[in-house]
């Protein structure tokens, strides 16, 4: 995709304009560059969710996820190294140059494994035709299953709490992500990775992940004899952690704000259960203005995002803070960000052209 001239010619002035940096919403590389075709400065979230999903490596994870020790998980993630290395390579090397934010695994395990009743057919069905192997592994499908099911997970069993339970899973994903940034180096590209820890509600759990990292950094230094700087930082989607923000600027040098899911916590909204029961009465009986999962919502969600700005900025002055939610490519969101003085905004690609004529729309307007 490519942009007109005369189009590219109003977003170069766009950008003498405005003070909000934008980067952009990346999972492959091919992502990162269509966004760095339409202008981002960086990867403002690189979920690496979405790199377990393939054909080769679904049953990869599905491996680990099943593993009943650590030896055969450790196996699994050993398999999954290499992949998760090559799609980090691909991302830094696209965005070289720019800041590339790698959140690591945030979803809860059980996304990654058939739905129960779809695996309890398949294993009637196997039962039936008498295919013991196949009532093997899929009693051992179900079974784990059962255990990671639960009622709410948004709220459950996801983001750091994997990492504390399973240190294993992030520790593979940092040397991935480290090995990736020494082969960049050593082939003359200028890598700029920031690791992001989500869903931190403490700040005993990010002291505990930054500690795993950064020995995880050492000995991948030590082995490819190289220097790999990084910066590590939190996204901020717990109101707790807008809250003692100031307490997590100790340890994080970075804030991403997940928009998305602060709206879902700070109003106690499930978002599809919101969108597909009540939402669409509340906006036609004027409860509220605006779809707040669309325009942030600047008394509630935007007051946690200020206040943990404010301290988090007392704490350490430099601290870099953004939005990675659907908001980075709303143009009323993007005026908020601007007037608060987050330090950029990160939208889908396509959207970035978008972001960059809102964010210098912004600065126009309170000059």
């Amino acid at each position: 995709p490519g942009l007109s001239d005369d189009f590219s010619t109003l977003l170069h002035w766009a950008d003498e304009m405005k003070k909000l940096g934008v980067e952009a919403n990346a999972d492959t590389p091919e992502d990162a560059r269509i966004a760095r075709n339409f202008g981002a400065q960086g990867v403002g979230l690189c979920r690496t969710e979405h790199m377990f999903m393939g054909q080769d490596r679904l049953p990869v994870m599905q491996k680990m996820i099943l593993a009943e020790s650590l030896a055969e998980r450790q196996r699994a993630l050993d398999q999954l190294l290499p992949m998760q290395q090559s799609d980090f390579y691909g991302i830094l090397q696209a965005m070289d140059g720019y800041a590339v934010t790698i959140r690591l695994l945030d979803p809860p395990l059980h996304e990654f494994l058939p739905h129960i009743p779809e695996t309890e057919k398949e294993l009637a069905l196997a039962r039936e035709e008498q295919r013991i192997d196949d009532v093997i592994r899929l009693e051992a499908v179900l079974r784990r299953a059962r255990t990671l099911f639960e009622f709410n997970p948004m709220l459950g069993f996801r983001g750091v709490r994997l990492g504390i339970v399973y240190p294993e899973i992030y520790a593979m994903q940092a040397q991935a992500i480290f090995q990736a940034q020494a082969q960049l180096l050593r082939e003359g590209y200028h890598p700029s990775v920031e690791v992001m820890i989500p869903l931190v509600g403490t700040v005993a759990e990010l002291t505990k992940m930054k500690d795993l990292i950064a020995e995880v950094n050492r000995k991948t230094q030590e082995a490819e004899k190289i220097s790999l700087p990084y910066k590590i930082g939190t996204m901020i989607e717990i109101p707790r952690a807008a809250l003692i923000a100031g307490d997590i600027a100790k340890e994080a040098e970075f804030f991403s704000f997940g928009t998305n899911d602060l709206t879902q916590t700070t109003f106690g909204f499930s978002r599809d259960d919101a969108e597909s029961k009540f939402l669409p009465h509340y906006l036609a009986e004027k409860i509220l203005a605006d779809n707040p999962f669309m325009v942030l919502d600047k008394e509630g969600v935007g007051r946690l995002i200020e206040i943990a700005m404010v301290d988090g900025r007392k704490t350490r002055p430099d601290l870099k803070v953004g939005i990675c939610g659907e908001h980075g490519g709303d143009p009323a969101s993007i005026e908020f960000c601007h007037t608060v003085g987050l330090s950029y905004v990160s939208a889908s690609p396509y959207r970035v052209p978008i972001a960059r004529l809102a964010a210098a729309q912004a600065n126009l307007r309170t000059r």
